[in-house]
């Protein structure tokens, strides 16, 4: 191999790890929300910056394969959840 080569691969090696690293350290917050909707169950979690915004992500995954179509997926997601379950991230 080529040191031009070598030198690109490192590169990009550098260029994933930074962004990699930066996509992570971003989610400081860590959600499990629950919610009920025509007559069914669904639990989902996610990650996010803020506790608000990982429940509000978490809500709207849960709501995701209960609800048929745009107007019931709005109508989920401004239910109030069965149940909220947050964490900071270190």
């Amino acid at each position: 191999m080529t040191r031009g080569r070598i030198l690109t691969l490192l590169a990009l090696a550098v260029l994933v790890a930074i962004l990699v690293w930066s996509t992570l350290s971003a989610q400081r917050a860590e959600c499990r929300v629950c919610v009920e909707f025509a007559g069914q169950r669904n639990c989902a979690a996610a990650t996010a910056a803020s506790e608000a915004e990982a429940a509000r992500s978490a809500q709207n995954t849960a709501c995701g394969p209960l609800a048929r179509g745009m107007d019931e997926s709005i109508a989920c997601s401004n239910r109030k959840p069965v149940a909220v379950s947050c964490r900071t991230r270190r």
